[in-house]
């Protein structure tokens, strides 16, 4: 298990597990992990992680992320859990989330048997005790996005509230794994509107840049306690897929990133650097250099999960007759700021 960002002294307890905060990984960093799954499968994966964050031109740092490559191994077999939070408003709650979602996650009666539903009330619950516990304090009046991915054997969950976003790569197609929770969404915009809630100027009530958020109850009219809840939810939307061979990693970053870089570019870029040296904790590092390079100003986080030991393999397009040529996410981007500046 890797941890990023944990503060305070203590220990991790994981039903029968304790896990010392400064035992034998860094808790400062989230160092690069290997898990064999052992299932009766054609297809094994091979599971790597690695992770890179950066304050970017903020002042304070709100992104936090875990990384747990034992999550279940007191149930006799392997599950991976990969998760991203980005803060607003303060850093308490994006810390609170961190610190306690995969505990609520573990100690469900019903897990992993309901994982889905069982990850879907977590995420509510671990909203509704970080009301309780920051009720006469001020990290109350922060919030948080989250995303969490959680693989078992061959099955890959990705739970999502907010935006931050998941981007699988399949033989060098980008898969989205995840939708950002935005106001201009037509979905949720209905969802909010059903609640109470409205959006003003591309804002939820006026005052968020997303309909979907841990935390947050010091603004008004936003959340209410039991069902159906306010406009702003906690509760994810979720996307389970099986792995086969052709899945090669996930990449999972906040915002800030995806400001910067397509699904596709992302999915682009990280392949070729980890053709040049097949090392996710470096290749994470370089996506959110490029971010800042790009213009990036926000708080960044890059998490990748390999399924395989090796690198992804050069892939050979078929071309038959002419091929129109465009313009790269990134040289669109390098375009504009090249005519925005004149």
């Amino acid at each position: 298990m890797c941890v990023e960002g944990l503060e305070d002294a203590g220990r991790l307890d994981f039903g029968d597990q304790n896990i010392d905060k400064h035992a034998d990984f860094a808790m400062e960093r989230v160092c690069e992990n290997t898990v064999s799954v052992d299932f009766k499968q054609n297809f094994v994966p091979i599971i790597r992680s690695g992770e890179w964050s950066d304050i970017g031109g903020r002042d304070y740092m709100e992104d936090a992320h875990v990384c747990i490559s034992d999550l279940a191994k007191k149930f006799g077999y392997e599950a991976v859990d990969d998760e991203v939070f980005d803060g607003h408003g303060g850093k308490d709650a994006a810390h609170y989330v961190r610190d306690n979602l995969p505990r609520v996650i573990v100690e469900d009666a019903d897990f992993p048997l309901e994982l889905e539903k069982v990850v879907k009330r977590s995420f509510v619950q671990t909203d509704s005790k970080f009301a309780e516990t920051f009720s006469h304090q001020k990290g109350l009046s922060s919030g948080t996005t989250a995303l969490t991915a959680m693989i078992f054997g061959r099955s890959l969950l990705v739970a999502n509230a907010g935006d931050c976003r998941a981007v699988l790569s399949r033989r060098g197609t980008a898969i989205e794994m995840s939708k950002d929770h935005r106001p201009c969404c037509i979905n949720e915009r209905k969802r909010v509107e059903s609640l109470g809630g409205y959006v003003d100027d591309g804002y939820l009530n006026g005052q968020l840049a997303v309909t979907r958020a841990l935390g947050d109850w010091h603004l008004d009219g936003m959340k209410e306690m039991g069902e159906p809840g306010g406009p702003l939810s906690a509760e994810p939307e979720l996307k389970m897929i099986t792995l086969t061979k052709d899945d090669e990693f996930l990449i999972i970053c906040s915002d800030g990133i995806w400001d910067f870089f397509s699904n596709q570019n992302a999915v682009d870029f990280a392949r070729r650097r980890l053709q040049d040296h097949n090392d996710l904790r470096l290749c994470c590092r370089e996506i959110v250099d490029e971010a800042i390079r790009r213009g990036a100003s926000d708080n960044l986080t890059a998490v990748m999960v390999s399924f395989h030991q090796e690198a992804p393999p050069q892939t050979r397009v078929n071309r038959t007759g002419r091929v129109a040529r465009s313009i790269s996410a990134e040289g669109l981007h390098s375009l504009r700021v090249l005519l925005e500046g004149q």
